[in-house]
Formats: C-alpha cells, sequence, structure tokens
C-alpha cells in the first residue's frame, strides 16, 4: 500500500517526511485494535513501545554519520509534530549546557597566562649548573672507557698466554709421548746419533726376540696393549694440537708414522705368531710344538689381547688380514683345487675333536641331496636349528675353551661336495669359530660399531670378509665349471641344495646376526649366487616335465585303464598331468629360489590337462528331439496342461536299439571317466597345496576376500590355484547333464511298457483276481542308473562318483521319469475317455439283452487297471526312495499318485 507522489512536492520536501508521515500514519490505522475482542484489546496494549527519550547515549545521535531515515523509523511510534517538539527540546538542553560548560572553565582558562608570569626567571638560574653537571659526566665516562679498554687488552694477552701454555704443554706430552713410545718399541730417536742406525732397521722377528727371552707372549701383549694406550693418547693431542699450524707437529708427523707402522709391524708379528701356535701347533720359531690345554687358554687370552688393540687402533682390516694369511690361505689352497671333488679321501684329514656328548646335544644335521625328502627343508631360514644360534653370552675371556655350538655336518654318502663342505666346515669350527666369537665379544664390550661412523664398516667382520671371501672365491675360481654346470640337472641340483646347506651350517657358525648379514651383503657372496644359472635348469626341467606330459596327451581319446598303479586316477593322461605337477615340486627337482616359476608352470599343466579334455571329451550338444522332450518335460505342469504343451513334443513310441544302447554305454563310460578324473585331479592338487606347497609359497596378500588382487596384478598362490582348478571342475556339470540325459532316455524307455497296460487287462478280463504285485517294468526304469553307479553289479562306469553324485543323479533321474510317467499317463486317460463315449454313441439302439452286463465288466476293468497303476507308482516312488531320492519332497511325484488313484474316466 504505497501512495503516489508529485515532483514538486519531492523537490521541497528532500527529506520525504511528508511521504513518511503518511506511511506512517497508515500503519497505525491498519493495526488500530478492534472493539468488541477483549483479548485483542490485551494483546494490543501489551506490545506497546515504550517511550524512550532523546539523550546523549542515543545510538542514532552519537553515530560518526546520522542517518535520517533509521532514526525517523526508531521513532516511528512518535507523530512528526511530537517528534519535532522533542528534538527542540533536546537543543535547547544541549545549548544549557554548552553554555555551563563556558561558564565553568573560562576562569580557569583566563587566570592561566597570569599564573605562569615570572616562571622564565626561575628556569634560567636552574639551566646554568646543568651544563657543568654534563661536562663532568662525560669526563667519568671516558675515564671509565679508557680503564675497560685496558682491562680487556690486559685479559686477552692473559688469555691468548694461558692458551699458548696450554699448547706448549700438548706439545711437551707429544714429545714425551713419542719418545716414550720410541722408547717402548725400541726406536731409535733423533738425538741419538753416536747409535747404530741398524738398530732402527732391525727386522721386526729380531727386535721381538731381542726383548728378553724371560718375556713371555701374554706379557707381550700386554706391553702391545700398553703401547697402544700409549698411542691413542697421544693422536689425541695431537689432534687438539692440529687446530693451528704447528710446525713442531709437522717435523714429528714423520716419527709418529714411524710409530705406527712399527706398532702395527709388532702387533701383527704377535698376532701371526700367536695364531700360528693356536692354529698350525707351533711356536714362533717355527717348531712343531703340542698345544695343551692349559697353553691354548693362554693363546686364546693373547688373541684377546691382539683383537682389543686392534680394536683401540681401529685397524680391523689388517687384524682380517693376519687371520687371512695365518689361517685361512694355507688350508684354502690345500683343500680347494680343481680335482678336489675327484680325489681320494685321505684318512689323515683330522675329524672335529668333538666329544659324542656334545655332538648328541647339538642340532640336527641338514639333510642333503644324497638323502632327499620329499618337500625340501624350510627354505626360508637361514639355519638348520629351529633355535635362535645367536642366543648365548659372548664369551672372549682366556678360561672359556668349551664349545658353544657343534658344526652342522653334512650328509657326506657318496657325495664328494658335501665331504668337501665337512672338510670346510670341521676347519673353521676347529680354528676359526672361537676367534670369530672373541672379535664380536670385543666388539660388543667397546661399542666401536656404534662409535664409529664412516664409508668403512666398523668392527671385526671376520666371517664375510676372511672366512666366506677366501672359501666363496676358491669354490669360483677352482671348482666353479663343476659346481655350477647346469648341462647336467640332477647333479646341478644336488650341488645346489648341498651348496646351499652348506652356507646354512656356515651361517649357524657366525658369532652374531649382523655377521650374517654382512656376511650376505659380501660382494663375493652376491657374486656367487649370481653363478647359479637357475633359469638354463628351468629350462632343462620343463623340457623334461613338458615332454613326458605331451607324450601321454598325444592321445585325444578317454580310455579307462584298469589299474591300481594310476589310482586315484583313471586314465593315463591324467595320472601323467599330476605326475607332471608333482613333479615340480619334488625334491629331486624343486630348488626354492625357482618357486614362482614352478609354480607358474604348475598352474600351466592344469590349464594344459583342461584344453586336453575339451578336445578328448565327445560333443555335449545332446540330440535335438531327446533335448527338446527333456525341456518340454520340465517346464510342463499337470496332466491337462501338460497335455496341451506336449502337443508338438516328440515322444519316442518305440524302444532304442541296440546301436543306441552301445553308443550311450560309451558315452556314459567316457563322461564317467573324465569326471571321475577331473575330482581326482582337484583331490590331489589341493592335498598336495596342504601339504607341501602352502609352506613351500606362504599366502601373501589379503585373505578374506577370494576377489582381492595385490597392486602388481597377481594374485596370491592359493586364489591363483583355485580359480586353475575351477576352471577344470566347470567340466562337471555339463558332464553331469549328460549323464542324466542318457540314463533318463533310458529309464523312459523302459516306461513305454506302462501303455499296454489296458488292453492286456482287457484281453484278460475273464480273470476276477485283482492285481497284487507291480508291473515287470517298474524294476527297469531304475536299471541303467543303478548300472551305471556300480549298485547290485560287479563293476559302473560311475562306481567312483557313487558317494559324491548319485543322490543327485538319481534325483534327476526320477524328476524326468516323473514328468514322462504323468505325460502317458494323461494320454491314457484321454484314450480311455475316448473309448467311452465312443461306447456310448453305440448305446443308441435299444437293446434288452446285456448291456448292464457288458457295463460291469468295464468298471472292473478300469477298477484292476486303476489298482495297477497305483501299485506300479508306489513301486517306482520305494525303487527312488532306495537310491537316495526324497520322494516325498517332489511335487511331480505327488501329483502323479493322485492321478493315478483317480478314476480313468469322467463321469461326468
Amino acid at each position: 500500500m504505497t501512495t503516489a507522489k508529485s515532483p514538486d512536492t519531492s523537490s521541497r520536501d528532500p527529506y520525504e517526511l511528508d511521504r513518511l508521515a503518511e506511511e506512517l500514519a497508515v500503519r497505525e490505522a491498519h493495526h488500530k485494535p478492534t472493539t468488541g475482542d477483549g483479548d485483542e484489546d490485551l494483546s494490543a496494549a501489551r506490545n506497546l513501545p515504550l517511550y524512550v527519550p532523546l539523550s546523549h547515549g542515543d545510538p542514532y545521535l552519537s553515530a560518526p554519520t546520522f542517518d535520517v531515515e533509521q532514526f525517523l523509523l526508531s521513532r516511528a511510534y512518535t507523530s512528526l509534530p511530537d517528534l519535532r517538539t522533542e528534538l527542540r527540546d533536546y537543543l535547547a538542553a544541549l545549548k544549557e549546557e554548552l553554555v555551563k560548560l563556558i561558564n565553568d572553565d573560562y576562569e580557569a582558562f583566563i587566570s592561566l597566562s597570569t599564573d605562569l608570569r615570572g616562571e622564565g626567571t626561575r628556569l634560567e638560574s636552574l639551566k646554568r649548573p646543568l651544563g657543568d653537571l654534563k661536562a663532568r659526566v662525560l669526563e667519568s665516562r671516558r675515564t671509565l672507557q679508557e680503564i675497560q679498554d685496558e682491562t680487556k687488552e690486559k685479559l686477552d694477552r692473559r688469555a691468548a698466554i694461558r692458551e699458548e701454555k696450554a699448547f706448549l704443554h700438548s706439545l711437551l706430552k707429544i714429545s714425551e709421548s713419542i719418545t716414550r713410545l720410541e722408547s717402548l718399541l725400541l726406536i731409535s730417536s733423533p738425538g741419538d746419533e753416536e747409535q747404530d742406525s741398524s738398530i732402527g732397521a732391525m727386522p721386526l722377528a729380531s727386535r721381538a726376540d731381542t726383548e728378553g727371552d724371560d718375556r713371555s707372549r701374554g706379557n707381550r701383549a700386554k706391553h702391545i696393549a700398553r703401547v697402544a694406550a700409549e698411542y691413542t693418547q697421544l693422536l689425541y693431542h695431537v689432534s687438539r694440537a692440529n687446530t693451528e699450524p704447528c710446525a713442531f707437529i709437522d717435523e714429528s708427523q714423520w716419527r709418529i708414522d714411524r710409530i705406527k707402522s712399527t706398532l702395527s709391524s709388532d702387533l701383527d708379528h704377535l698376532f701371526a705368531t700367536t695364531l700360528a701356535a693356536l692354529v698350525g701347533g707351533k711356536d714362533h720359531g717355527g717348531r712343531p710344538t703340542k698345544v695343551t690345554e692349559i697353553e691354548k687358554s693362554k693363546l686364546y687370552a693373547d688373541v684377546t689381547e691382539c683383537l682389543r688393540t686392534y680394536d683401540v687402533l681401529g685397524l680391523w682390516r689388517d687384524a682380517e688380514d693376519v687371520i687371512r694369511r695365518e689361517v685361512l690361505r694355507d688350508f684354502v689352497k690345500k683343500t680347494l683345487y680343481p680335482g678336489a671333488l675327484s680325489a681320494p679321501r685321505s684318512p689323515i684329514v683330522p675329524h672335529t675333536p668333538f666329544p659324542a656328548s656334545g655332538r648328541a646335544s647339538s642340532p640336527a644335521p641338514p639333510v642333503t641331496a644324497s638323502l632327499p625328502p620329499r618337500t625340501p627343508y624350510t627354505p626360508f631360514t637361514a639355519f638348520a636349528s629351529k633355535q635362535n644360534p645367536f642366543a648365548f653370552t659372548l664369551r672372549a675371556d682366556a678360561n672359556s675353551t668349551t664349545s658353544l655350538a657343534s658344526a652342522a655336518i653334512l650328509d657326506e654318502t657318496d657325495d664328494p661336495l658335501a665331504a668337501l663342505y665337512n672338510t670346510i666346515l670341521r676347519f673353521v669350527d676347529r680354528d676359526v669359530r672361537r676367534i670369530m666369537e672373541i672379535a664380536e665379544a670385543v666388539c660388543s664390550k667397546s661399542g666401536s660399531r656404534a662409535r664409529h661412523s664412516g664409508e668403512e664398516q666398523p668392527g671385526f667382520e671376520i666371517m664375510a670378509n676372511v672366512v666366506w671371501a677366501e672359501v666363496g672365491r676358491a669354490l669360483m675360481d677352482e671348482l666353479g665349471s663343476v659346481i655350477f654346470a647346469a648341462g647336467r640337472p640332477d647333479e646341478f641340483r644336488k650341488h645346489h641344495e648341498t651348496t646351499q646347506a652348506f652356507i646354512r651350517a656356515l651361517e649357524f657358525l657366525a658369532p652374531s646376526v649382523e655377521s650374517v648379514e654382512a656376511m650376505r651383503k659380501h660382494i663375493v657372496f652376491t657374486s656367487f649366487e649370481r653363478r647359479w644359472q637357475l633359469p638354463v635348469y628351468f629350462q632343462l626341467r620343463w623340457k623334461e616335465i613338458v615332454a613326458k606330459l605331451e607324450e601321454a596327451l598325444a592321445v585325444t581319446k578317454l580310455e579307462r585303464t584298469a589299474t591300481k598303479a594310476l589310482a586315484p586316477f583313471v586314465t593315463a593322461q591324467a595320472a601323467a598331468a599330476f605326475d607332471a605337477v608333482r613333479a615340480c615340486w619334488s625334491a629331486e627337482v624343486y630348488i626354492p629360489e625357482l618357486g614362482a616359476r614352478f609354480w607358474r608352470f604348475t598352474l600351466q599343466i592344469i590349464s594344459r590337462y583342461r584344453t586336453w579334455l575339451d578336445k578328448s571329451l565327445p560333443p555335449l550338444e545332446p540330440p535335438p528331439k531327446v533335448a527338446a522332450a527333456v525341456a518340454a518335460e520340465r517346464v510342463g505342469g499337470p496332466a491337462g496342461t501338460a497335455a496341451t504343451a506336449r502337443a508338438s513334443t516328440p515322444v519316442p513310441t518305440e524302444a532304442a536299439s541296440a546301436e543306441s544302447i552301445a553308443a550311450d554305454e560309451a558315452l556314459l563310460q567316457q563322461f564317467a571317466t573324465a569326471i571321475t578324473d577331473i575330482k581326482a585331479m582337484e583331490g590331489q592338487v589341493t592335498r598336495l597345496w596342504r601339504e607341501d606347497l602352502s609352506a613351500m609359497l606362504p599366502e601373501t596378500g589379503p585373505t578374506d576376500d577370494e576377489q582381492s588382487v595385490s597392486p602388481e596384478g597377481t594374485r596370491p598362490p592359493l586364489y591363483a590355484l583355485q580359480h586353475a582348478l575351477s576352471k577344470l571342475t566347470s567340466l562337471v556339470p555339463p558332464l553331469l547333464n549328460q549323464i542324466v540325459l542318457i540314463l533318463s532316455r533310458r529309464a523312459c524307455d523302459a516306461l513305454l511298457s506302462m501303455r499296454s497296460i489296458p488292453s492286456q487287462f482287457r484281453a484278460m478280463s475273464s480273470s476276477k483276481r485283482m492285481p497284487t504285485e507291480p508291473s515287470y517294468f517298474v524294476s527297469l526304469i531304475f536299471k541303467h542308473t543303478k548300472a551305471f553307479f556300480g549298485i547290485q553289479t560287479v563293476d559302473g562306469a560311475g562306481g567312483a562318483l557313487k558317494d559324491a553324485f548319485l543322490a543327485p543323479v538319481a534325483q534327476d533321474v526320477f524328476e524326468t521319469v516323473t514328468q514322462r510317467y504323468i505325460y502317458f499317463l494323461s494320454a491314457m486317460k484321454k484314450t480311455e475317455e475316448s473309448l467311452r463315449r465312443l461306447k456310448k454313441g453305440k448305446k443308441s439302439a435299444y437293446s434288452l439283452f446285456g448291456s448292464s452286463a457288458r457295463d460291469d465288466d468295464g468298471r472292473a476293468d478300469e477298477e484292476k487297471i486303476r489298482t495297477q497303476m497305483v501299485l506300479d507308482v508306489e513301486a517306482f516312488g520305494r525303487e527312488a526312495e532306495s537310491l537316495g531320492v526324497k520322494v516325498q519332497d517332489s511335487a511331480a511325484y505327488r501329483s502323479l499318485v493322485e492321478m493315478a488313484r483317480s478314476s480313468l474316466t469322467d463321469d461326468a
């Protein structure tokens, strides 16, 4: 509701106050309460606006920008004359407050200039002493700064002197350490010009011998350990002194290098002589001697001191070189040479001196290629024992001489390579294992592996850098042409299995898990593993297995072979296919590293057998007439609808010929043979997976969803196997359908005889006896089904399928025959109804004699026929129940029973 306004009005009223007044009047008139309604008056009275007078706190008046419309809307319930009066009152109040404010503060403002008169003189008098004070403060600051600079300079000079003094002390300690080390190592100092220069160049062995016969090897080890400790202190002081260039350090560097080389030479000589006495049974003079247990304990104590010294100096590789030169190299040269495998075994080779009790308590040795197991022992562990071989306390003291774990000896019967490996294992266990344990204990106690960092691997790695480096390189260089020859698959697999068992036994002797990891990362180990020509071996095995399989599958005909050697299979082709699968995983063929290839080959073999079945089986499409008849019977309903639905169905009217029966028997034989082999293949492969392959190929990927696929697109092993077997077993339902069709056809042929029942009873109408036994053809309905499953016969084509498929096949045959039975019975009733109507038409002529007697005979014949039908149907149900058919659950059979018990003709 708006009102129009004229242009001249808007020009005279820029704020449109008249329009706002009109809208306000209209709004008040619209909301005016009606009389006569008390509730509305109360509500209007309750909603009256609260009057707020104008004040300084009004938000519209105190806003930075005054909005006329908002202010007027806030006063919408006030008329314009009242609003104007209110604004004038507020203006008057503002003027009054302004005048009062000016009057209150004017007196103080006027007297401000008179109060400050005379203050300038006082300010000038205060300004004069301030300049003197400022000058004195600046002078004091300058004096303090000079004193501070002088003090700082003296402190700096004192700190420099202190550092120079500490540096000189370090140089004095370096000089004293160098002199002391030269004296301890019997090195001539540069100042001893009068001494013979030959003393400094004296051979190491001579210096060691001139130390005195009364000094034992143990004292020499402690002496060198003391020298090593002194040398580490020297290196510490040198590192601190090298923070700035120093001529003394540069001049003494050659003496430090000479001390290092001399200390290293003395340590290498002592360690070499100790190892020679410990391992070779020779003293430092090269004379053979017999080491007693007490002397061996002392020698191990010396080895511990030497290794501890090597660890302190960081010379781990030097210690490994000494062990390689004094312990391993001569043994490897004498043991590993090109003719080592063909050489006769020497009776002089000593056996490992372990007591029988210790060996009995050791872990069981791994089985090698000479006695292959059905499934290779677990290929996913590097040790022959299930216990942790490193779960022992490292003991490096001299009194600990007992063996912590005996070597895992391989079976060397008729295996020269295993005998050679046993020789190496006995040697490592007898002469090297204890040294490795001591070295590991030294590194663990000192923490050198955690303390050092750099390109070089800290700590001792004797197993990797000494034992395996020498043995692995010698095996590749001297015996590589024999061990890694893949041309003879049997020998290659035997060598591979024996070698892997040897590596596991060697790892069992390692002192720690870190040693095993270092050995596997060693370049010699990587090269050794690459020498195995595993793809070539797989190709040879593939050709061998495929040749045998294809030879068996060349015959594309399902022929049952009556022999127990093929059990549970009944054809040579199925047995050959499973033998090929089993050969892939047998101990004589399988290699763990080729597990993925053999697994793929297994799936290919199953697929190849499926292809052979497709080519060998006869066509699975049934004859069109029989297929149409069976389909019509399966679709049929009650008798009335079945008759109309089957009006065009070709129903056989006579029994099959002998040639047809023989052809059906041949088909049944082939189908039963195929199903038997398929189920046997599924069972045997599943059993092989459960017993062997599941351990060789552990599950990978999720196991909840069978359709899950890994990111690489490869299914886990079990899922792939199930997929391959599902393709094979997908042939079973079509084959069973073929068997059901043939057995149903034979059963329906036996059912043809029931159509002659009415004619038989009418021919024997003179007999007054009611039937008490079922017809002869009832026992012939399931004759072929029983013969197929070997029931009441010596042998049947589907005898092996009896437990799994007798009930479902008999159920399908029963349903088909029941439908056919209903069809024949319905046709018989139609025939009887036609005859009755024909007879009723002939009664149109009046006859005085014989009509009632003829009717009585007809009713008696119908009763006999109906009784015979009931007996036949009940006998048919009992025959089906004997085969495991649930007769009472069949709606078609219940319809058949009702139809048999009903009258043959309609009286209506």
